[in-house]
């Protein structure tokens, strides 16, 4: 059961994107602490099983709930997509129902109703993400008449990883899947991106979208949503710890972190390693 001692609020990721997510909840809720795991030495999840990732990110969530966190969000699509619901439902009961594991797909499917007019939506995720149809289930819960045309992107996380985000050679990707997308819908008027890496890509991003297209990043939204679920369940609130500060840890090499976590934090950090299960 929950023990009565506040920890820090969790934010997991396959690998760094998860860092763009936990930086716009920092910019919102800067008093809270944070618990930051990557699982860099698993990545990428996105080509993985439904079962492999649900068992990897399961293995995230219990390491974290050991660690003192009584919220984790998945920050990362991939997990939302084919772990979240089955640790909800199959997991927390038998864990401990009073913790609590959210997503990232929901707030943006709750808006996106208000971003889009000609209610034609576009999304640009990982293969897993796409796959799942995710986001296209969450969305038409909200607004059953929006339609969402969905294109993956595999090489896009690659390149901002391998710091080739600015590079020549990433203008050749994410033009071929904006092209690819818009051929799948013309009507199209905002486009999500459904994987936490992208936004380090939206300098291309936006060079190669049509200039009336509505670009929606998740960070904000999952920051907003996480602030109105805070106030909604005080009990859960309590239990966040208000100290401002954040811990990393990585499945990888740390030193290895630490650099390419500079590319989406801007900022020095210290980063400690954690094993979490077998390396399949």
């Amino acid at each position: 059961m929950l023990p009565t001692v506040a920890g820090p609020i969790g934010i997991f990721d396959s690998g760094y994107g998860g860092l763009t997510v936990l930086d716009g909840i920092r910019r919102l809720l800067p008093a809270y602490d944070y618990l930051y795991l990557g699982d860099n030495a698993r990545a990428p999840y996105g080509p993985r099983s439904f079962d492999v990732v649900y068992e990897f990110t399961r293995q995230a969530v219990v390491r974290m709930f050991e660690m003192g966190c009584h919220l984790v969000i998945l920050g990362c699509n991939t997990a939302s997509a084919k772990a979240l619901r089955s640790i909800q439902q199959n997991d927390l009961p038998h864990i401990d129902p009073r913790r609590r594991v959210l997503g990232i797909i929901r707030p943006t499917a709750e808006v996106i109703g208000s971003l889009t007019k000609t209610r034609h939506v576009g999304l640009l995720a990982t293969e897993g993400t796409i796959k799942s149809e995710s986001y296209t289930l969450e969305i038409q819960k909200f607004n059953p008449e929006i339609k969402v045309a969905g294109v993956a992107c595999p090489f896009w996380v690659p390149l901002v990883e391998y710091n080739e985000a600015d590079g020549p050679g990433a203008d050749y990707f994410v033009k071929k899947r904006i092209d690819q997308l818009l051929a799948l819908d013309p009507q199209i008027d905002a486009v999500i991106l459904g994987c936490t890496h992208y936004p380090l890509l939206m300098p291309k991003i936006r060079k190669y979208m049509p200039s009336h297209i509505r670009i929606i990043p998740q960070g904000n939204y999952v920051a907003n949503s996480l602030q109105q679920y805070l106030q909604r369940h005080p009990q859960i609130e309590e239990l966040c710890s208000k100290g401002g500060t954040t811990r990393y840890l990585t499945t990888e090499n740390p030193e290895k972190f630490k650099e390419s976590a500079q590319t989406f934090l801007h900022e020095p950090i210290e980063v400690e390693s954690i094993a979490l299960g077998n390396y399949l």
